[in-house]
């Protein structure tokens, strides 16, 4: 599954796919916050995911993507409100996401949900562990003209 979803990512425009996005790197993130990431599938394969955690005070959604043939038919928004009930339950208050500034549909979306820019604070980031050699990205898929409505 993880080769679909992240063929999934790629054909989405906003979606920033790095070496922190490795198979190994996944599986870690996925284990270490169980049952809050979701997939939604038609036929038996993906046409959603979204990736969220917690550090214990704050959650986090990564990721979320919708192909493009399936838009604007309300999966993106339940992906959404699966990920923050998961996080309510486990007692999370905030969330926050990290969004390219040129994703102008993305931040319509997030914006449509209730989401707000902050604009009193910045991401800055460092990296701290050079890449493993041995990530290769897998080939890209694509899904067209499925029925996106059924998952």
């Amino acid at each position: 599954m993880y080769d679909d979803v992240l063929a999934l990512w790629k054909q989405c425009e906003g979606i920033g796919i790095s070496e922190a996005d490795s198979r190994e790197s996944i599986m870690s993130y996925l284990a270490r916050n169980p049952g809050m990431s979701f997939i939604a599938q038609a036929h038996g394969r993906p046409v959603g995911a979204v990736l969220a955690g917690h550090d214990g005070r704050r959650g986090y959604i990564h990721h979320c993507a919708v192909h493009p043939n399936c838009r604007r038919q309300g999966i993106g928004r339940q992906l959404v409100n699966r990920c923050l009930d998961a996080l309510k339950d486990a007692g999370i208050q905030k969330c926050h996401i990290f969004i390219f500034n040129s994703n102008d549909d993305g931040i319509a979306f997030w914006k449509s949900m209730g989401w707000t820019t902050r604009t009193d604070i910045s991401v800055l980031s460092r990296t701290i562990a050079p890449a493993p050699d041995t990530h290769v990205m897998p080939e890209e898929k694509s899904y067209e003209n499925d029925d996106c409505q059924t998952y």
